[in-house]
């Protein structure tokens, strides 16, 4: 996966001609879940551990990780109100969803979400996703439902069962 991604952003850094055809990667679950073990500690935040990943028909994501609750818990104020004011611990998070990706804009949608096997609101999941994507470009994080640009000059992302395929 990784020889991969070099590819896909060799591409980003040395744009086609307007009538080339488009460029497509295809990258299996088990890629992607190597990928994450392999490389995911470099760019994933302290606190989140054994990423893994698996797709299927229509688009569906499931996304799950060991998350330490404690590093969301104290990586902002938290009112009295706020539900992560209240989790601790080290958990497995789960969230499934969909992404709809074209025309260089992508959403994901959420459908459910899981912290150590009890259903979670969908507000509790984004504040996982917005602690765990954020960075100096995007410091507030991804927010789900919200379109977003796609990096790369990539125009779309099919996500099939076992395998997802990026279009350039």
């Amino acid at each position: 996966m990784a020889a991969k991604i070099a590819h896909m952003q060799d591409i980003a850094e040395h744009p086609r001609p307007p009538n080339a055809p488009p460029v497509s990667t295809t990258f299996t679950d088990r890629e992607m879940n190597a990928y994450l073990q392999i490389e995911g500690p470099s760019f994933l935040p302290d606190g989140v551990t054994s990423p893994r990943v698996s797709t299927g028909a229509g688009g569906k994501i499931t996304a799950r990780a060991t998350v330490d609750l404690n590093a969301v818990r104290l990586s902002q104020p938290r009112g009295f109100l706020d539900p992560l004011s209240f989790v601790r611990g080290v958990v497995e998070v789960v969230a499934t969803g969909s992404l709809t990706a074209q025309n260089g804009s992508a959403v994901a949608h959420f459908e459910s979400g899981t912290i150590a096997g009890i259903g979670v609101p969908k507000a509790v999941v984004q504040e996982l996703l917005r602690f765990s994507t954020r960075t100096p470009a995007r410091p507030e994080g991804f927010a789900l439902d919200t379109p977003f640009d796609l990096p790369g000059h990539i125009r779309s992302v099919t996500v099939d069962a076992g395998r997802v395929t990026v279009t350039q």
